[in-house]
């Protein structure tokens, strides 16, 4: 057939070879990282812990009764992520813990290949497909890699793709992305707000006027009457948190050098350029939260909070390119051929600093020196067990065990187990019995393994 070459593949599918690509690169080397720190049994916080019991019960079409969070929990009164309830099918199917990393993953990397294609059709197939991967590889995605499965996995690919839609001037298509983002966590419900105003100035349409609505409309029914109501407190969890007394008071808190050096890593990533598009107040209500809180845990840009931070920025960063090119200013159509490279740059320099950095030396990072240890400890506790565990090794025990965490007021449990090197238990709790002692009076334990700092005791 005339124009065909034997090997290349169809014109069709050309322009998302490159994209696929990347985001394919992006959920492999992802999962890479996520099955060693598996093996190595690290165990970063309980997220993963309370996110596999969730699906768990979505599984089993039932409601998300999470007792890693309390006796009787339902999460959602923690906080408003319907969304999730899409791994349910999943973890029926795949029911391990392991799953939820490789979802969320793969969801980052659907956001990549998202992404990569609206760069592309910018900046051209090379210095596009280096953007892509730029975002891809970014720092607030690799915290939220190395911090394991959380709800905001959802919502960082629905960022990309609504605002790549954006950037492509398909204002429906940006709109139908972002609707299920207020589903996702309660104060994205602001984020969507903020980018129907954009979406209305831009367009010069309604369909942003009627988002913003959406997302403040769900945000307000989330979090005053939906949280309240299923919270077992009666009140929205983390609204007294908010301390906005507190920056009255001192506003120097506001420049904290932990929200400064977030600020900064925003910046030095999209290089400078984001602040030249509307879309980068689209990152106020996200920042607005995290800074005005009295938790000094959101500030800086570790864990997962700044994953929703990062489709955002990369896209403003995107969108002010764009912009620059048509300035009157030399100087800053100059910068704007620039713009790209920077962000490039700046993900080179930033690398050895991040996560994915630790797969250069294996044996030194991720260390299986305690894997048999623990291994001996899970098959000592029997399927359908109640037990009560620290943080240690609860992401391995909840995808066949009733889990709750020795921090809240339980029941009795069958089993205790511990890990007393990184389970995050007070220095005076040396062991099984002193643990089981203190939070079950009267109550007796019996140790039957201990070995590798793992111990597992069991009730009479």
């Amino acid at each position: 057939m005339r124009g065909f070459r034997f090997g290349e593949p169809p014109r069709a599918l050309q322009p998302f070879l490159l994209p696929a690509g990347v985001g394919l690169v992006t959920t492999a080397l992802y999962t890479v990282f996520s099955a060693l720190q598996w093996r190595s049994v690290a165990a970063p916080s309980w997220d993963l812990g309370i996110f596999t019991q969730l699906a768990r019960q979505y599984a089993a079409f039932e409601a998300p009764i999470v007792t890693i969070k309390g006796d009787g929990f339902n999460l959602l009164g923690d906080h408003f992520h319907p969304l999730l309830v899409a791994l349910g099918p999943v973890f029926a199917v795949f029911p391990h813990a392991f799953t939820l990393l490789v979802v969320q993953n793969a969801l980052f990397g659907l956001a990549a290949a998202a992404l990569t294609s609206g760069a592309i059709r910018l900046l051209g197939p090379l210095t596009g497909t280096l953007f892509g991967l730029a975002f891809a590889f970014s720092w607030g995605l690799q915290g939220a890699v190395e911090a394991q499965f959380h709800e905001i996995a959802f919502a960082v690919p629905l960022l990309a793709l609504s605002l790549t839609a954006f950037l492509l001037r398909k204002w429906l298509a940006c709109l139908l992305w972002a609707i299920p983002l207020v589903f996702v966590k309660e104060d994205l419900g602001l984020t969507v707000a903020a980018l129907g105003l954009v979406l209305a100035v831009r367009s010069r349409r309604p369909l942003g006027i009627w988002l913003a609505v959406w997302g403040v409309g769900w945000f307000v029914l989330a979090s005053l009457v939906i949280l309240p109501v299923l919270n077992p407190n009666g009140a929205w969890a983390y609204s007294s948190s908010i301390d906005l007394l507190g920056i009255v008071n001192d506003p120097a808190a506001l420049f904290q050098p932990q929200k400064g050096l977030t600020l900064a890593l925003l910046l030095v990533a999209t290089g400078v350029i984001a602040v030249r598009s509307p879309l980068a107040l689209v990152l106020l209500p996200t920042l607005a939260w995290r800074f005005l809180s009295d938790n000094s845990g959101y500030w800086g840009p570790t864990w997962q909070y700044s994953a929703v931070l990062m489709p955002i920025a990369f896209c403003a960063g995107l969108d002010g390119i764009a912009l620059l090119r048509t300035s009157r200013r030399h100087w800053l159509r100059g910068y704007g051929r620039q713009a790209a490279s920077v962000s490039i740059v700046s993900a080179l320099v930033l690398a050895t600093t991040l996560p994915l950095f630790k797969l250069t030396d294996i044996p030194a990072n991720f260390s299986t020196d305690r894997a048999a240890a623990a291994n001996a400890a899970l098959q000592v506790v029997p399927d359908g067990a109640r037990v009560e565990s620290d943080i240690g090794l609860m992401n391995y025990l909840v995808e066949r065990t009733d889990v709750y965490w020795l921090g809240n007021h339980n029941p009795l449990p069958d089993y205790l187990v511990i890990d007393l090197q990184a389970g995050g238990l007070p220095g005076e709790w040396s062991s099984a019995q002193i643990v089981g002692t203190a939070l079950h009076p009267g109550a007796t334990f019996t140790t039957i393994y201990s070995a590798g700092g793992y111990e597992v005791a069991r009730t009479r």
